[in-house]
């Protein structure tokens, strides 16, 4: 008997001259979590969109097997039928529809042409107990936050009876409480025959969850392990073809003068201005030095962030001064025109234009430094993203390449050249390597390092602690709104930041 529910064959799949995946071979055991781990642009999500039909029959060569039979699935619709469900990161949930009616979309439970609401309801509530998530199905989506969505899509794939479900970067927008609880449903659900392929960029949870691990690296399937065989570098080493002896690239810190402080900070809630998000925050930031900024998730880290930049208006308390000078900033602009720059968490909502080229983007927020009397010099235009490409070595056809068309790591090395265009003295880095693969981090690294090294101060935000530590000369740790403590690059280990960040008090001395 074949132990195997899935077997992908030889799978080859070409995209004009560039060949995606170059014989595949994919191979998952019945009721195992399967991960499949690469960096952006090895092929998984490829590989995945043969397997549930995206990329149809006759549109790739090899041979698809389930259950021991061969497969021709012409449309998604057709994968479905044989108990295959994908949920990307992206979630396709309609936002002005509710529970119910997201979960039966184009599935519509109906006799002669009506629809039939309370059976609809009943089998929606039955399907939301699978991943236990009490909403009540006449919920809009728009009302739930980002980790209930994802619940509400897998019950969701398992009210469509799925054998096989596909998870692509599944928490990858979610907290940390979140991601313990989706991981914990997946393994739930493995205990009920529920075969899983999981992909994730984040490691530490491939080897919690994983039974099994398959790498890909360049279209090509280059290895496949137990899980309880592998470590985290392991892994990598499969991915970028080389031992990473060290994930964050040496820089000898030359720390200069104070270029930024910032004292007694305090930002209110967006909607109820009483509320304070951050209470009386005080800090420095000198030339050519990288300060952390770690935290839980609700700490008040993007909050502090973007009242610097301006985006938090007269809601702002406080003084902000550069090399001794008090400045006012109000709105964005005023930030810019003081070298102050802000890189989003969330580069395709906030710092990008996806639908235009990456000449269009890099050069956006400096269209007043590339203009004269209005008209935009189109010469220079060019002449300054193809600079920068260069300088960052993002990997694209060229500057009119459209930034949809990126990887995650190359369409934030457009952001990063969008705000260096503007020619900055300090850049605000939030979360600047969420959804990037490891060989891609460590060319962010190396950008920041380059940049602190020419004499610009870098503020990192990130939820990783090994990467702020890596990266930071300190550190501030953030809880409930408020700093803490500031950590030397010595004091900064994960267990004392961790003390901090979940409001231990530096009088305590329990660290």
């Amino acid at each position: 008997m074949n132990e195997y529910i899935l077997e992908m064959n030889s799978i080859i799949k070409q995209f004009g001259s560039v060949r995606a995946l170059d014989g595949v071979s994919f191979n998952v055991k019945k009721g195992e979590i399967h991960a499949l781990c690469g960096e952006n642009g090895a092929g998984k999500s490829t590989l995945m969109k043969v397997l549930s039909g995206v990329y149809p029959n006759g549109t790739y060569e090899g041979q698809i097997v389930l259950e021991g039979k061969e497969q021709c699935f012409g449309s998604i619709k057709d994968s479905e039928k044989k108990g295959i469900a994908i949920i990307y990161q992206e979630l396709a949930l309609v936002k002005e529809l509710t529970v119910w009616e997201n979960m039966f979309l184009g599935n519509e439970i109906h006799a002669k042409g009506i629809l039939n609401i309370s059976e609809a309801y009943k089998r929606t509530k039955e399907s939301l107990e699978k991943v236990r998530l009490d909403v009540n199905p006449g919920t809009k989506i728009k009302e739930l936050g980002i980790g209930k969505q994802q619940l509400i899509e897998i019950s969701k794939a398992l009210a469509k009876n799925a054998e096989i479900l596909i998870l692509d970067e599944p928490t990858a927008a979610l907290t940390e409480t979140e991601s313990d609880n989706l991981l914990h449903i997946i393994k739930e659900l493995k205990e009920t025959g529920v075969t899983c392929i999981y992909i994730s960029h984040k490691l530490n949870e491939v080897l919690e969850i994983a039974d099994t691990i398959t790498v890909l690296r360049d279209g090509q399937a280059v290895a496949t392990h137990e899980a309880k065989n592998m470590t985290e570098d392991k892994i990598i080493a499969l991915m970028v073809g080389r031992d990473m002896v060290d994930r964050y690239p040496k820089r000898i810190s030359a720390i200069g003068e104070k270029v930024l402080e910032v004292q007694n900070w305090t930002v209110k809630e967006s909607k109820y201005h009483e509320k304070e998000t951050l209470k009386d925050i005080s800090f420095e930031l000198c030339k050519g030095e990288v300060l952390g900024i770690s935290g839980l998730m609700g700490a008040g880290r993007t909050e502090l962030a973007m009242s610097m930049f301006g985006a938090w208006g007269s809601k702002t308390n406080g003084k902000m001064f550069m090399e001794g000078e008090e400045i006012n900033i109000r709105e964005p602009k005023d930030a810019i025109k003081r070298g102050i720059t802000y890189v989003s968490e969330d580069r395709k909502r906030y710092g990008l234009i996806l639908t235009q080229d990456i000449k269009e983007n890099s050069t956006l927020a400096a269209l007043s430094k590339l203009s004269k009397a209005n008209i935009i010099n189109k010469n220079e235009i060019i002449s300054v993203s193809t600079e920068y490409m260069t300088k960052l070595r993002t990997k694209a056809s060229g500057i009119e390449q459209k930034c949809s068309e990126l990887s995650g790591g190359n369409q934030q090395k457009v952001v990063l050249a969008k705000w260096l265009i503007t020619q900055p003295r300090i850049l605000i880095l939030d979360e600047p390597t969420r959804g990037i693969d490891v060989g891609a981090k460590y060319e962010i690294y190396t950008i920041i390092n380059d940049l602190v090294d020419q004499g610009f101060s870098v503020i990192l935000i990130s939820s990783e602690l090994p990467e702020v530590i890596g990266m930071s000369d300190r550190v501030i740790v953030m809880s409930e709104g408020q700093v803490k403590a500031i950590l030397t690059k010595e004091e900064s280990k994960q267990e004392t930041i961790m003390y901090y960040a979940t409001g231990g008090s530096k009088n305590a001395n329990k660290h």
